[in-house]
């Protein structure tokens, strides 16, 4: 199993400021139609970056081994 981590969105949280899209080394994070911040997992490395600079904190960093709160 890939141990690789990577960054979840709490969408109920997000309020689409854009500020973890601009600091994105990698481009994961997208607003499709400028709802909320959606991960592209596949790009995402998990370093962090925007989970730090988020306003609301709805950002975390979860291994593949975690389940998102949105499943749960």
């Amino acid at each position: 199993m890939n141990a690789r981590k990577h960054a979840n969105v709490n969408t109920k949280v997000c309020v689409s400021c854009g500020a973890c899209i601009e600091l994105c080394p990698l481009q994961a994070i997208q607003t499709p139609n400028g709802c909320f911040a959606v991960v592209n997992e596949n790009r995402c490395v998990g370093c962090g970056k925007c989970s730090r600079i988020c306003p609301t904190g709805c950002i975390t960093i979860l291994d593949n081994t975690e389940v998102s709160d949105e499943v749960k």
